[in-house]
């Protein structure tokens, strides 16, 4: 059932891409830990396009605040000997694409672009009773930019501050289950809080650099398979991330505003289940549907989405060389979120009926 479950994680990797999980872009898959070949080396490429926009309480359209971005990654698997493996994997893990159009009196020219990169490194261990761990380090490299635009700032419109590239070590760990007769497995993994800090320059402090303290969510990762018939595998993922110990609040930033963070990002969950189907020995097709619960309809403007749930079709077709080459389509519809300012919190505009499309590739090939 190899090229099944390839099917299902091409519709996971789309689903991550776009989630309204935070700042979540990756959804930090190690999957590639678990492929069944020897030596197996995969590439994968993603294209996000969502359309986020609304009416501001002057009510001006802001127009769409969210740009279309791209997503690759790279990961590597060898297996040492008959209980030991380790693996190699590049991602994006975290991201933010985020420029409120200058029509809006009230947010215009509100930007946050965050960039990021992590390589981990992963081994796992059988056990003798279909039980196996794993774990590793991983090194990641964080930077951003945000401007506070519009009216809805106050005094801070046009405060902009530049966090310079940093990187941290972290780690993660943990286990899984497996009963290769049914085609099943269920893994556990934790990813750790990531402290970073930067370099910082503020436009309301000229010629200074400070530093900046900002720790990365903590996360776990449920991800699970089965087969439930001949040639048919129920597979999906559950995620939860702690986004409430990200705090952004830069020197003069913090001075001015008594210690506000520049973020206000809820932590939780993201599930996805799906269902893939063995067409022939080299074809098969998964489809999938994803959940993220809402929360606070109050939202921060760099994040204007609350929750959101989508629908994913892919396939996956393996050549009699090793190559494998799989791909997946997602729809997703954007919960609707009101921005907010100020302390308490005030609604500075009301987004509904947004959505997303997500393409994803993935060539891969065992040797």
């Amino acid at each position: 059932m190899k090229n099944l479950t390839t099917a299902g994680a091409i519709l996971l990797m789309t689903t991550s891409m776009v989630q309204a999980l935070g700042l979540d872009r990756s959804g930090q898959n190690i999957g590639v830990i678990f492929e069944e070949a020897d030596n197996y080396v995969e590439l994968t490429f993603g294209s996000i396009s969502p359309s986020a926009s609304g009416t501001d309480i002057a009510g001006v359209a802001t127009g769409n605040v969210t740009q279309d971005f791209t997503q690759m990654g790279l990961a590597f698997k060898q297996q040492y000997t008959g209980q030991f493996s380790a693996a190699f994997i590049v991602d994006q893990p975290y991201g933010a694409d985020i420029l409120y159009p200058a029509a809006s009196p009230v947010l215009g020219l509100t930007a946050a672009d965050l960039n990021s990169v992590a390589y981990s490194v992963i081994g796992r261990y059988k056990l003798d009773n279909g039980f196996s761990v794993h774990g590793g380090l991983r090194m990641q490299t964080l930077d951003a930019n945000i401007t506070l635009g519009g009216a809805a700032y106050g005094g801070l419109n046009g405060y902009n501050v530049d966090l310079g590239e940093d990187t941290e070590l972290g780690y993660l760990f943990g286990a899984a289950y497996e009963r290769p007769d049914i085609a099943l497995r269920v893994a556990l993994t934790y990813f750790n809080a990531v402290d970073h800090s930067f370099d910082t320059q503020e436009n309301i402090n000229p010629g200074v650099t400070t530093q900046t303290n900002v720790t990365s969510p903590q996360a776990v990762n449920l991800d699970f398979q089965t087969g439930v018939a001949a040639n048919t595998l129920v597979f999906g993922s559950v995620r939860w991330a702690d986004y409430s110990q990200v705090i952004v609040s830069p020197a003069t930033f913090s001075t001015v505003t008594g210690g506000a963070s520049l973020t206000d990002i809820d932590s939780g969950f993201a599930y996805n289940i799906g269902v893939g189907r063995r067409f022939s020995d080299a074809f098969s097709a998964s489809l999938s549907v994803g959940y993220e619960p809402t929360g606070d309809d109050l939202v921060s403007p760099l994040a204007p989405t609350n929750g959101n749930y989508s629908v994913a079709l892919g396939g996956a077709y393996t050549m009699d060389n090793g190559f494998e080459i799989s791909g997946g389509v997602r729809y997703i519809v954007l919960g609707d979120a009101s921005p907010e300012t100020g302390t308490p919190d005030v609604a500075r505009a009301s987004f509904t009926d947004n959505d997303a499309i997500a393409v994803g590739l993935k060539l891969a090939y065992s040797f």
